[in-house]
């Protein structure tokens, strides 16, 4: 499926982005500025189900399928967050970028001894200014009035794909090019020890303190600090 992208920049160095459940590219309107004025040509993608990308089967190789027929292979970094690292490291070896990053990636919901079911993430298709603004106590209102919209145009069909007898440890056994994870401090996926155990497997890891799970809205600073020698 060729997907809705959107581009920011004309840099000679390409970045692609790729957001989590329920968002949209402009999920990095913060983010995508900033790459681009480091000298990146950035594209950011709509997931299937997601923004303005077509709807369809879901599932997580058919996000990774899509990211292949999109995005341009060999791309100097490639960045996904939550849903988006999780089909960034399924089409990795195919996209072949420079380097990835991912950022809270959604591999093992089990990560800190909580099993968490996506279908929860089923309860959000409604929330109210209030209820983001209570999950998200760290966003501007710029980044709720996005969440509001991102949500509205979201297939809540791409969670049920993904929870229930779907839900499987997806966490890569090593990086197939130079990769580096973003664990929020404050989120629920990775523990030290999930940590620690993706350094064996090749990986380097650094933590976001105080950040929840979207690390780039919570602590935009914190974010881009995370990414030192990565750009």
């Amino acid at each position: 499926m060729k997907l809705h992208t959107h581009e920011w920049g004309t840099g000679e160095r390409t970045a692609v982005l790729i957001h989590g459940m329920m968002s949209d590219h402009r999920t990095w309107h913060r983010v995508a500025p900033a790459l681009a004025e480091r000298g990146y040509r950035v594209i950011g993608v709509d997931l299937r189900g997601h923004g303005r990308s077509p709807r369809g089967d879901y599932g997580p190789e058919l996000f990774a399928d899509d990211l292949v027929e999109t995005l341009p292979a060999g791309a100097d970094l490639a960045l996904g967050h939550s849903l988006g690292g999780l089909a960034l490291s399924l089409a990795a070896g195919r996209l072949r970028p420079r380097r990835a990053v991912y950022s809270d990636p959604a591999w093992s919901l089990g990560g800190t001894g909580q099993v968490v079911d996506p279908a929860v993430f089923l309860a959000f298709k409604g929330a109210t200014r209030e209820t983001v603004r209570t999950f998200n106590p760290r966003w501007d209102e710029t980044d709720i009035d996005l969440e509001l919209a991102t949500l509205a145009a979201w297939d809540t069909g791409t969670v049920r794909a993904l929870s229930g007898d779907h839900r499987t440890d997806r966490t890569p056994e090593r990086p197939v090019v130079p990769s580096l994870v973003q664990i929020a401090g404050e989120g629920f996926l990775f523990t030290d020890e999930a940590a620690k155990e993706l350094r064996t497997r090749g990986f380097e890891v650094r933590t976001v303190a105080g950040a929840g799970h979207t690390i780039h809205r919570d602590d935009f600073e914190g974010f881009m600090a995370g990414l030192d020698g990565w750009l």
